[in-house]
């Protein structure tokens, strides 16, 4: 798979290369940024490490790469003030999102290829690129609340005192100020993290307060997030190569999965190399439902706001399918599920992850998988 990265000089275009380099699974990554030294630099650099890692090609270029690569990454923006949210960036951000995709969309896309969308106001502009490329809305993914979810666990272990890959936990809805975090399926070690030792609904209100004010908190410190996004990004984008079909938090077209519609947020998302291949609808706390139908709200209250301040952003997304996937993933691709199950916070609930045809939970309901090809 080839995947070309606009925006490839900046720190997280860069640092996603990186991830991807390191991973070695992907065939090829083309650089594009305004900064032409700079990017020509973040290539060579790649480029130097390349026997040591994998046999990837690996070049600054321009917009002449678009109709060769299999995925396409947009993480070019203007970076965030610390004290600014997300959405307070898209009155900056919108006219330079605009120019990008105009070049992307007159350089030609592949039929099938998949554009992931990670430059902020990430669930605002990831609508608007389906507004804008005329693509399949399977095809239109956004990183969402992928960080946002490593954050939290890394968090959570750290207050728990266990190695980072023994939590799970999950954070859905808008990757900002909105955010809604999922404590009816959070596990440390493979328990419920309410029943954890020591853990407490204190604990737990400062954690999910630090995993939302972590992208400002890095920005203060060290002038951007890279490291932890560029993983984030690379789990992403290995589920397209591989086809792995993982169940992952990103940002994509709702239709009525909670009972949210026309907006781009964060749920439960099966990503293959079809891009969304369905959203995962398990059983949720009723306070999580109404903070996830609120988050889309503000999102939708937004995106109103953009389309009528800027004209060249109108235009409307494909619709995603509403129906429940027949087949969600054949015997030969299994989904793998990568969120956790079980009670948390201060609601009740017992644990539950039940995907008809591709897995097996334990609880009161079933999942539904909605959406396909």
């Amino acid at each position: 798979m080839r995947v070309s990265i606009i925006g490839g000089g900046g720190l997280v275009g860069s640092c996603a290369a990186f991830a991807l380099q390191c991973g070695g699974i992907v065939s090829g990554l083309d650089l594009i940024d305004v900064n032409a030294d700079l990017c020509k630099g973040q290539a060579l650099d790649l480029l130097h490490g390349a026997s040591l890692i994998a046999d990837q090609r690996i070049r600054a270029v321009g917009y002449e790469a678009i109709p060769e690569s299999d995925l396409v990454m947009i993480t070019a923006g203007l970076r965030r003030k610390p004290d600014e949210s997300r959405l307070d960036l898209i009155n900056r951000n919108v006219e330079l999102f605009l120019g990008i995709l105009g070049n992307v969309k007159g350089a030609g896309l592949k039929k099938d290829a998949i554009v992931l969308v990670v430059s902020n106001p990430v669930d605002v502009l990831t609508y608007l690129a389906l507004g804008q490329l005329g693509l399949p809305a399977s095809q239109v993914i956004g990183l969402g609340t992928a960080l946002d979810t490593a954050r939290f666990r890394s968090l959570i272990s750290e207050a728990v005192k266990l190695p980072p890959t023994q939590v799970t936990a999950l954070i859905l809805g808008e990757h900002g100020d909105s955010m809604v975090p999922i404590w009816s399926a959070a596990q440390a070690a493979g328990l419920p993290l309410d029943k954890f030792p020591g853990w407490s609904s204190s604990q737990a209100d400062a954690l999910f307060t630090r995993t939302k004010g972590s992208g400002a908190e890095v920005i203060k410190l060290k002038g951007g997030a890279g490291f932890a996004v560029g993983m984030a990004i690379r789990e992403v984008v290995h589920a397209v190569a591989l086809d792995s079909r993982r169940i992952l938090p990103v940002s994509s077209l709702v239709s009525g999965i909670y009972g949210m519609r026309d907006v781009c947020t964060s749920v439960p998302t099966v990503v293959g190399r079809g891009g969304v291949l369905g959203q995962v609808e398990i059983e949720l706390w009723g306070k999580e439902i109404s903070a996830l139908q609120q988050s889309s709200r503000v999102l939708r209250e937004t995106i109103d706001l953009v389309l009528k301040g800027n004209p060249k952003a109108a235009g409307k997304p494909a619709p995603a399918s509403s129906k429940p996937a027949a087949v969600a993933a054949p015997a030969s691709k299994p989904v793998r599920v990568t969120m956790g199950a079980g009670g948390g916070g201060n609601g009740s609930g017992s644990s539950r992850v039940t995907i008809s045809g591709i897995g097996n939970g334990n609880g009161n309901g079933h999942g539904k998988v909605t959406g396909g090809r």
